[in-house]
């Protein structure tokens, strides 16, 4: 992995995400939060509904856009975690790494919550 990546990897939050379009089939890009747990990569939201989310689970291709510490262009898979023991322990460890109280049962039930499986070894670095 180049080093650049591994580094915004380790230090970013903020990023971008292309996803395509369920109903129009285009390019959907936005910006979000990402969460490196142990080497493992989330996405998530506070609870709602999610067109980035309805777009992953209808095609889970997707690319996951490092923007702050290096501009690079990873190609990606989202994995919908829907397993309730996997989504409390990464909800637990999510909420570690925020400030501020919420809501585990509200989360549980109405946030989406994805891994993203990264191919860095195609990554794009500008």
């Amino acid at each position: 992995m180049d080093e650049r990546v591994q580094q915004g990897l380790e230090q970013d939050r903020t990023i971008d995400i292309t996803t395509k379009g369920r109903k129009s089939g285009q390019d959907r890009r936005v910006e979000i939060w990402f969460h490196n747990l142990d080497g493992k990569y989330y996405i998530t939201g506070t609870p709602g509904t999610r067109d980035w989310y309805a777009n992953m689970a209808a095609d889970p291709e997707m690319t996951f856009h490092l923007k702050k510490t290096v501009q690079a262009d990873i190609p990606a898979r989202a994995r919908p975690i829907t397993d309730d023991d996997e989504r409390k322990q990464v909800f637990l460890g999510v909420f570690e790494k925020l400030e501020g109280d919420r809501d585990l049962d509200d989360w549980m039930a109405n946030s989406p919550l994805v891994e993203v499986e990264l191919d860095t070894d195609n990554a794009q670095v500008s």
